[in-house]
């Protein structure tokens, strides 16, 4: 199975910007939908956004349209979700993963970023 590394967390104030990275071990994303959760403490896992890798499409949750965005590096083979106007509510651990193109359900993590949100 391909492994995720996904990076970037860390402490921010509010209103402030991270971006957050999803490197692929090998040539793996170009037919597969890679998405950004999230999980705070005490909360269920919770879906953040989405690429299809093939043709770029995206998808977000309510609560991140207009301050994130999700892109992808061909090239580096590299997901990214570049989070702006960051809010306290934003802080938890972030996880990248892929989707099984068989199954439809994402079944591929990285091993989470944390992200904090300081007010």
């Amino acid at each position: 199975q391909v492994q995720l590394v996904d990076s970037g967390g860390g402490l921010v104030q509010a209103g402030g910007s991270l971006r957050l990275s999803c490197a692929a071990s090998e040539r793996a994303f170009s037919s597969l939908t890679v998405g950004w959760f999230r999980q705070a403490p005490g909360s269920e896992r919770e879906f953040v956004a989405a690429v299809v890798w093939s043709v770029g499409l995206t998808y977000y949750a309510d609560s991140v349209k207009g301050r994130f965005t999700i892109f992808r590096d061909n090239a580096k083979n590299t997901a990214y979700l570049q989070m702006n106007s960051l809010k306290s509510e934003d802080t938890a651990v972030y996880y990248c993963a892929a989707k099984n193109r068989i199954t439809g359900e994402y079944d591929n993590w990285g091993q989470g970023t944390q992200v904090t949100v300081s007010s």
